[in-house]
């Protein structure tokens, strides 16, 4: 469980192992601090395996536990704080990381929004505030609810330590009468600094960093303690609003400091790409002065109503993008090259470094994407590195860059060893010793065990009880592999068995290590509340290639129920089929995804497999996106011709909001078409099947936007 051993020189069962080992450290850790207040560890020794923790999962994110630590932003949910949903989701931020990111940002949101290079579009830069997200709403003027940012949807009530805040405003003067404000609480260096020394005076623990000591502060369970501890907040966005604060982004912030919030002096309007380039660097010169930490800078659009025709991809805004600072570098060894096989069959070369610091965090593994990557090539054949392979013993230069996954940059060619040999890519499995390929036109090297490979097994097993799929609590990777290995399970299935065959009475599972009759009895509680799920988790469960959480809700949505995605799928197996053109012809869906999701329908054994579990579910129908009063909602949408009025994506966009599915294809499923000007084969497909027809002022007129 040592920080100083590089993750990517772990073994996947060695991996499994720590994670697990630094779950049950971290988890009294942050009870022992955060709720009882009788701290164990030293912030120091607590860090450092926080960031131990961080980098396991990122290296192996199919082995994250469902007791993770990390999905606890500095103390584990309390049984004091109860949940809050949020009205309107808290979503991440997509990152850049140089000025050409900087200038695809700006080109995607004119191609979005059909805007010319000539065309005036300003953006609004402010700091990102290295903090915890908050989201504070008040009613009538009067503060009701503070939240953290949780999963994004469901956060933590922390209202009563939110009111000891100075920062934050506990009643409004001439505020809409539902305002949701959102900020980030950060602690200042000085603040920080005086807490630390107030700490070691009394002979407490003192924090590692303003951040960590900012997110514990908010999430005591006794006000008290958060009431003593110099919090700050910066308010820069709002959630549900029951009038709109101005038209512009700048102007609703500067509505937000006349209301009494904070709001950071640093955020400006810049008039395009050059202009929010050149406030980063300012911004950039200025940090160490600023008294409070900042890990780069966020550029929104600024007119409100662009970011509302903009709107949203699964978890992120397409009309905010965070511009990180540079990344940390370092210099280590390479000490040899690990295989790791993954759920779909890929091996994943991994680098085993010397434990090097990089950006004050403990790195000794990295990834090598693939055997290209190695080779110092591309995957067109082109050269990186200037061509320079990879070999065991070599310096290599290694860094990281927004994420915790490290990765390597360089290799110093005039220190390898004279014996380096070139490194041989396997084409045997590792694990099952079946053939290793390399399909034309694929990066990736795979598998071809499948359910023999137990590599592929236990990565599918603990895939399907992740996060996203069914999050079976108190099944996490240890349990898996744990039962795989002594074969109670080994398909998806037997989980909901389980207690059928092994639990009469508890007797076999109560005994094991690491049990007692309370656990079993919640494990099989847990199981048997996952057996109703919804319809997008099962489909994300299955892990066929190509199909992620966003993919597997789009289908959801599509076909409704699992009976008519899996009768659809099973029947797109003929390409002439209506089935395959209905298939392709959800936005969103591509002929290799399509594909994909047919050949595992199409597999004998893998068909059966999906069928016993499924047995086994009261699978939830799902519901699409409803919006009251919405003429549209339910119905099949498909858009051709030229649009002169909205982008092609913002009318997509604009029509999902309101609850319709839109396809790429005229079909007696359709309900409606728009057409506008050079409509083709579609529209006289829609003419002969009878489908009503509107112009773009027709639809926008159907919509309420006319």
């Amino acid at each position: 469980m040592s920080s100083k051993i590089d993750p990517s020189t772990l073994t996947r069962k060695d991996a499994e192992k720590e994670l697990a080992d630094l779950a049950r450290v971290l988890n009294a850790a942050n009870k022992a601090y955060h709720r009882d207040d009788a701290p164990d560890l030293s912030d120091a020794e607590y860090d450092a395996l926080k960031r131990r923790n961080v980098a396991l999962e990122e290296q192996f994110p199919y082995l994250k536990r469902a007791d993770s630590p990390t999905d606890q932003v500095g103390a584990i949910p309390a049984e004091g704080f109860s949940k809050v949903r949020h009205e309107v989701a808290m979503l991440s931020l997509s990152n850049a990381f140089d000025d050409d990111d900087i200038a695809d940002f700006d080109q995607r949101i004119r191609r979005y929004l059909g805007l010319s290079e000539e065309e005036a579009l300003r953006y609004v830069a402010e700091p990102k505030i290295d903090g915890l997200s908050l989201s504070l709403r008040y009613e009538m003027g009067e503060l009701v609810q503070a939240a953290t940012r949780g999963d994004g949807t469901t956060g933590e009530n922390v209202t009563a330590n939110a009111r000891t805040i100075s920062d934050v405003p506990t009643r409004l003067t001439d505020a809409p009468d539902i305002l949701e404000v959102r900020g980030e609480i950060y602690m200042s260096h000085s603040d920080f600094q005086a807490l630390n020394e107030h700490q070691a005076e009394a002979g407490d623990k003192t924090f590692a960093n303003p951040r960590n000591a900012a997110a514990g502060s908010l999430r005591q369970l006794d006000a008290a303690i958060t009431r003593r501890r110099p919090l700050r907040f910066f308010a820069y966005a709002w959630g549900a609003l029951s009038q709109p604060l101005a038209d512009t982004q700048l102007c609703a912030i500067a509505r937000l400091n006349q209301l009494g919030f904070r709001t950071n002096p640093l955020t400006r309007a810049c008039g395009g790409p050059k202009e929010m380039v050149a406030h980063y660097r300012k911004i950039e010169t200025q940090r160490a002065e600023l008294g409070y930490d900042i890990d780069g800078v966020v550029y929104k659009v600024d007119n409100l109503d662009l970011q509302r025709r903009l709107g949203f991809r699964s978890t992120t805004p397409r009309w905010a993008i965070a511009h990180k600072f540079p990344a940390e570098l370092a210099w280590t060894k390479l000490e040899r090259i690990d295989i790791q096989v993954g759920r779909t069959g890929a091996l994943s070369p991994v680098a085993r470094l010397v434990p090097v610091t990089v950006g004050g965090v403990v790195v000794s593994n990295a990834t090598l994407h693939n055997e290209d990557y190695i080779a110092g090539r591309d995957n067109k054949g082109g050269e990186i590195r200037g061509g320079k392979d990879i070999r065991e013993g070599d310096q290599v230069q290694v860094y990281r860059a927004g994420d915790v996954i490290p990765k390597v940059a360089d290799v110093d060619l005039t220190k390898r060893p004279v014996d380096a040999k070139p490194y041989v890519f396997p084409k045997i499995c590792p694990e099952c010793g079946s053939d290793a390929v390399r399909e034309a036109g694929d990066a990736v090297r795979r598998c071809t065990g499948g359910m023999i490979c137990p590599a592929q097994a236990v990565e599918k097993l603990k895939h399907f009880v992740g996060r996203a799929a069914f999050d079976i609590e108190g099944l996490g990777a240890k349990q898996v592999e744990q039962f795989y290995a002594d074969k109670w399970i080994s398909e998806p299935a037997d989980i909901f068995t389980l207690e059928d065959r092994y639990g009469t009475g508890l007797q076999q599972l109560k005994n094991r290590e690491g049990w007692g009759e309370k656990s079993a009895t919640n494990l099989f509680a847990a199981i048997t509340e996952k057996r109703s799920i919804e319809l997008g988790r099962v489909i994300f469960a299955l892990g066929i290639r190509h199909v992620g959480e966003s993919a597997s809700n789009l289908l959801a949505r599509h076909y409704g129920s699992w009976s008519a995605f899996s009768e659809a799928i099973g029947s797109a197996q003929d390409p002439e089929s209506s089935a395959w053109g209905d298939l392709l012809s959800i936005d969103g869906v591509g002929s290799v995804m399509a594909q994909s999701l047919v050949n595992a329908f199409a597999q004998e054994a893998e068909r059966a497999g999906i069928d016993r579990l499924v047995e086994q579910l009261d699978v939830q129908s799902a519901e699409r996106p409803q919006s009251d009063g919405s003429p549209v909602a339910g119905k099949t949408v498909v858009f051709t011709g030229t649009l002169e009025k909205m982008t092609r994506a913002e009318a997509k966009g604009r029509a999902e909001a309101l609850g319709a599915k839109v396809s790429g294809s005229v079909s007696a499923k359709t309900d409606l078409l728009v057409a506008g000007p050079g409509a083709g084969s579609k529209a006289k497909k829609a003419t002969e099947l009878g489908i009503e027809t509107l112009d773009e002022n027709g639809w926008l007129t159907l919509i309420g936007e006319g």
